[in-house]
């Protein structure tokens, strides 16, 4: 008799993943290493304790030695509430009786920077980049569902921040193709489901029930509103949209960065006659790549601040400078759009 669905979906979506990895570094899946082949890579999972990362780690503890995969866990703790340090701990604790091997837990401190969801996400980011260097890890798994991908997608909406925004999390992120993303195609509900068969504890953070969070609200009143009132099936769409988004961005991003080439004159500069021929989807990423060349940060950098920029090309009547964050300045000068800091 096989594993219970939910725990064979994870075990398969994972182990497509870590077929991925090995391709990757020139592996046959399954092959142990030899002097003549590279050694076998290290796959981290990201794990917070709750059911999804959980799921996840449990899937990679089990498919890992099958491949030929050494595997390994990491957990942040955050210090955001009191005894996140024991927590961590606990955490750390299953992941090394799952038979994950290194394992380390790490404490981040947190910013305010865009903020407190942003910058916990930013702090948990920049730690599992160290732990990828400091253990040589070929890729980190993250515990993203297709239920996540929803309320990105739901959130990106909301900004009003175009296309890209609304393509949610990639399968495959970061320097190098870093992050995996293995259940975008499997829903909440399946990794609970798997930790419960398993009689594997988790944490239910109470944070991802505080309404003083966005995505906490639209997780539990958001989302249930637009099932009510549309009916079942609202995140499996939304999913689907964020991978025709993405694969739309995806192409005009492709096209955008060969357009640039064509509108920048002998030194470099961008000229505003070439740039108002473009279509405005793609004139508008040329301007975005621009501003973040010139030291614009580009979690900052909003739908607004380019759609002033592309102004000075399409409706220019002598505007004057156009500040943008990261204290780049974009100005229009003698047909030449110059976009620069200070």
């Amino acid at each position: 008799m096989g594993p219970h669905p939910a725990v064979a979906a994870i075990r398969l979506a994972v182990r497509r993943v870590l077929n991925d990895i090995l391709d990757d570094h020139g592996r046959a899946p399954g092959r142990p290493p030899v002097h003549t082949r590279p050694p076998s890579p290290l796959v981290l999972v990201a794990c917070s304790g709750g059911a999804d990362s959980m799921a996840l780690a449990s899937a990679l503890a089990f498919e890992a030695p099958r491949l030929g995969v050494r595997a390994g866990g990491v957990t942040v703790d955050h210090g955001l509430q009191a005894g996140s340090d024991l927590r961590a701990a606990d955490v750390a604790s299953r992941l090394r009786e799952l038979g994950l091997d290194p394992v380390e837990s790490v404490a981040v401190t947190v910013g305010r920077d865009g903020g407190p969801e942003a910058a916990a996400r930013d702090a948990r980011y920049a730690a599992l980049d160290a732990a990828v260097e400091r253990h040589g890890a070929a890729a980190v798994l993250l515990g993203h569902t297709r239920d996540d991908q929803a309320e990105t997608v739901l959130l990106g909406l909301a900004r009003g921040s175009g296309i890209r925004s609304l393509s949610g999390m990639a399968a495959v992120s970061g320097a190098g193709g870093r992050y995996r993303r293995p259940f975008l195609r499997l829903d909440r509900q399946t990794a609970r489901k798997a930790c419960m068969v398993q009689s594997l504890p988790v944490w239910d953070d109470p944070h991802n029930a505080d309404p003083a969070y966005t995505r906490s609200r639209l997780r539990h009143e958001g989302l249930p509103a637009l099932e009510k009132a549309l009916g079942k099936g609202v995140v499996e769409a939304l999913a689907r949209t964020a991978q025709l988004s993405r694969d739309d961005a995806d192409a005009l991003d492709a096209w955008a960065g060969r357009a640039e080439a064509g509108v920048r004159d002998a030194d470099g500069r961008l000229e505003c006659a070439a740039l108002q021929a473009l279509p405005p989807a793609v004139r508008r990423r040329v301007l975005r790549r621009a501003a973040i060349e010139a030291g614009a940060p580009a979690g900052s950098l909003f739908a607004r601040h380019i759609e002033e920029v592309d102004r000075l090309i399409t409706g220019w009547r002598g505007q004057g400078d156009i500040n943008l964050p990261g204290r780049v300045v974009a100005r229009r000068q003698g047909g030449r759009l110059v976009i620069r800091q200070g």
